[in-house]
């Protein structure tokens, strides 16, 4: 990198067109929150969402290249329009563990830098032999706040990243830090597609995860990489469903964010579409708080009490928060601490040892598919592996 942080950007290996940034700049506003670990919501619960401002959709190109080639290539998604690269990019910074999985599964060298490290589960890749990522490098971008000379001194090659994203989570950044970031270092190329909430995100598309995951292949033009986990995924879908109770039969799960490893406070979470629920969808379960009057902390930024979850009282509990701890640490600290409560221990699900890490709220390919199979060994007893590690392995590493 140069000495001077604002370079001449003809260096840079790309050139963006489209309508990204001039959609960007319609939809600034919201503010969030930063949070640490697992410890809080990504969200900040005290934080309220602004109106919502009116932006148009962005036209998806169908002239995207289909073949793998090494040199210029184009790649369209919204927010950003359509992002024309020279050559391959090389480094990158991801947004979140969702875009990090999928370099993971495309071959790529891990992200230089994520939203929040902590977030990024890698411990998901323990039980794929020939799968790990070594994390103990990679930045955090979020720091009290986020500095553009970070993404300076990072000097990657492709920001993936929803610029909206970057402009609402936090009160610092506006189009303007957007189009110097894109026009001195590198591209912003991303949607955030974890969740389905954000009222700046309310004009343009969302992305599943494997268009999303598609996506990002056309980006480092290894879309070989994705069609072979495009067919893991389809024979995982396919082993999974006969273990799939019928309708009548599914758990209703109560999703929640506990506070703390002796939890009285609850954020509850309605399960929605985003890659974070994938996979409560794919196990069909029900929503416990679906048809109650508790508001989603997406929209109400509010928790609620053990009094409060008592009277709906979910057959199951599902707790997001404590994904860096194993499940024995699970029980003997958040689900030992339910049982001694003396209105807690009153719940069904606790009374029945229905109690679960609910998974993250990150989820690409390869971590999904874990997650699925860890949940579905929860719910549904089913006791063996339902995708082929060693096949994942293979095309991690190449081997198509």
């Amino acid at each position: 990198m140069s000495d001077d942080p604002h370079r001449d950007s003809t260096r840079r290996r790309f050139l963006q067109t489209g309508t990204g940034l001039a959609t960007a700049a319609l939809l600034a506003g919201c503010l969030g929150g930063s949070g640490t670990g697992d410890g809080t919501p990504t969200d900040d619960p005290t934080s309220t969402a602004p109106p919502e401002t009116t932006a148009g959709s962005t036209s998806e190109s169908t002239t995207e290249e289909s073949t793998d080639q090494r040199g210029p290539h184009s790649v369209t998604m919204e927010p950003v329009g359509t992002v024309e690269f020279e050559s391959v990019p090389e480094t990158w910074v991801a947004n979140n563990g969702s875009w990090a999985d999928m370099g993971v599964a495309l071959g790529l060298e891990p992200p230089k830098a994520l939203w929040l490290t902590g977030r990024y589960h890698t411990q998901y890749y323990d039980s794929i032999d020939g799968v790990s990522v070594d994390k103990s490098d990679m930045v955090s971008l979020y720091q009290s706040g986020v500095s553009k000379e970070l993404f300076y001194s990072l000097d990657a090659d492709v920001h993936v990243m929803d610029p909206n994203f970057l402009m609402n989570r936090f009160n610092g950044w506006d189009e303007g830090d957007v189009a110097e970031v894109e026009e001195q270092i590198a591209p912003l190329f991303g949607n955030c597609i974890y969740a389905q909430h954000y009222p700046w995100h309310s004009d343009y598309r969302y992305y599943s995860l494997y268009e999303g995951f598609e996506k990002l292949a056309r980006v480092f033009q290894r879309t070989d990489r994705y069609e072979a986990f495009e067919a893991v995924h389809d024979e995982f879908q396919s082993n999974l469903a006969p273990h799939v109770p019928t309708q009548g039969e599914r758990p209703e799960v109560a999703v929640l964010w506990g506070v703390g490893d002796a939890p009285e406070q609850f954020y509850p979470y309605i399960i929605g579409e985003g890659t974070g629920f994938k996979h409560l969808r794919d196990l069909r379960v029900r929503d416990a708080l679906a048809s109650t009057n508790i508001r989603d902390f997406h929209g109400s930024r509010a928790a609620i009490d053990i009094e409060t979850l008592f009277e709906v009282d979910p057959p199951v509990l599902m707790l997001r928060g404590y994904e860096t701890k194993t499940e024995t640490e699970f029980q003997s600290t958040v689900v030992a601490s339910l049982e001694d409560h003396p209105t807690a221990s009153e719940l069904t699900a606790v009374q029945n040892g229905d109690v679960y890490r609910a998974g993250g709220l990150y989820q690409g390919p390869i971590t999904n598919m874990v997650l699925t199979e860890r949940t579905a060994s929860q719910l549904y007893d089913v006791d063996e592996e339902l995708f082929d590690r060693q096949r994942v392995a293979e095309i991690v590493a190449g081997d198509i």
